[in-house]
C-alpha cells in the first residue's frame, strides 16, 4: 500500500498542472530551509560577497545553468568557506554544499541544476570570519526533476563514473586557473519514468565530491538530486607548480526521492589529471 501511494504521488508530480509560485515567495526559506540549515545564524541578503546568475526563463528545466561569482579572491586572511545552493520549490530543495579553500583561488562555481516548478534559486555564502550572506534569482521552469529518462540509460550506465577535466590554455603558476570537471552519471532523481519500461526508476545520484591538487583540497561538495544528469562543474584552483589534479566521488541510492533516511552507497570513483603550468 505504501509503495502504491509513492508511485501515485510521483506520477502526480509529472502530470498535474504546475502551480506557478509567486516571484519573491520566501515561504519555504523562512519556514523550512533557514531553520534546517542555518538555525540561529544571522544572514544578510546582499550581493556584496557573491552574485548569482541564472536564466529568468529556462530553456530546459533539467539543465538550468547556474553560476555563482565571488566578489573577492581567496586568501588565507579572507576567503569564502562554503556556498550552499537551494531551489526553494523543488521536492528536495537542497542542491549542494560546496566547500572552498584559500588554494581555490576564487570561490566561483558554475553548474547545471534541475528546477521542478517556478522557484527562487538561492545561494548562501559563509566567509572565514563566520558571517553569512544570501542572494537569489527567480527562475521560470517546470518538470526538471521528473523529466523522463532517455532511451539510452543502459549506455549511460556503462559510462558511469567516467571523468574528464578541461583547463583553459595558458594557465600560469600562482594564478587561479578555470577548470571544468565533467562526470558521466545519469543522476537519477527517483521521480523519472524509464521510457522503455514505463516504471519509475529508483534514485541514484552523486552525493560526495572532492577535488584536490597535489593532495591539497580545492573543492569539497555534498550534492543531491537537483544536480543535472552528467554533472558539469566549473571552478578555480591555483597551480603553484606542476602536479596532479584529482577528482574523487561517491554515489548513493535512496528509497525515497525526498528523504535520506534509507540510502545505500553504490560506488566510489576517481580520476587524475596532470597539470603543467
Amino acid at each position: 500500500m505504501h509503495k502504491s501511494y509513492n508511485v501515485i504521488y510521483l506520477l502526480a508530480l509529472m502530470i498535474l498542472p504546475v502551480i506557478a509560485s509567486a516571484e519573491g515567495d520566501d515561504i519555504t526559506w523562512n519556514t523550512v530551509l533557514k531553520s534546517q540549515f542555518f538555525a540561529g545564524k544571522n544572514i544578510e541578503e546582499s550581493n556584496a560577497v557573491i552574485e548569482l546568475d541564472a536564466p529568468y526563463r529556462a530553456e530546459d528545466p533539467a539543465i538550468v545553468p547556474v553560476k555563482v561569482t565571488s566578489k573577492f579572491g581567496q586568501s588565507k586572511d579572507k576567503y569564502i568557506k562554503k556556498i550552499w545552493l537551494f531551489v526553494d520549490k523543488n521536492p528536495f530543495p537542497f542542491v549542494g554544499e560546496f566547500e572552498f579553500f584559500p588554494e581555490s583561488g576564487k570561490a566561483d562555481l558554475a553548474l547545471r541544476v534541475r528546477v521542478n516548478t517556478y522557484s527562487d534559486i538561492r545561494a548562501v555564502a559563509e566567509t572565514n570570519d563566520g558571517k553569512f550572506s544570501m542572494t537569489k534569482k527567480f527562475v521560470k521552469a517546470s518538470g526538471g526533476c521528473s523529466a523522463p529518462i532517455g532511451a539510452d540509460l543502459d549506455e549511460a550506465m556503462k559510462r558511469l563514473g567516467k571523468v574528464k577535466f578541461r583547463l583553459d590554455d595558458g594557465i600560469q603558476s600562482g594564478q587561479p586557473a578555470l577548470t571544468q570537471l565533467m562526470i558521466s552519471h545519469p543522476n537519477l532523481t527517483g521521480m523519472q519514468m524509464d521510457q522503455m519500461t514505463r516504471f519509475i526508476r529508483k534514485s541514484h545520484f552523486i552525493d560526495q565530491l572532492k577535488v584536490t591538487f597535489n593532495d591539497k583540497p580545492v573543492l569539497n561538495a555534498k550534492i543531491d538530486i537537483a544536480i543535472s544528469a552528467d554533472p558539469n562543474f566549473r571552478f578555480y584552483f591555483v597551480p603553484d607548480k606542476a602536479g596532479e589534479l584529482k577528482a574523487e566521488f561517491t554515489d548513493v541510492s535512496c528509497e525515497s526521492p525526498t528523504s535520506r533516511n534509507v540510502c545505500n552507497k553504490s560506488g566510489s570513483y576517481s580520476q587524475s589529471y596532470t597539470v603543467s603550468p
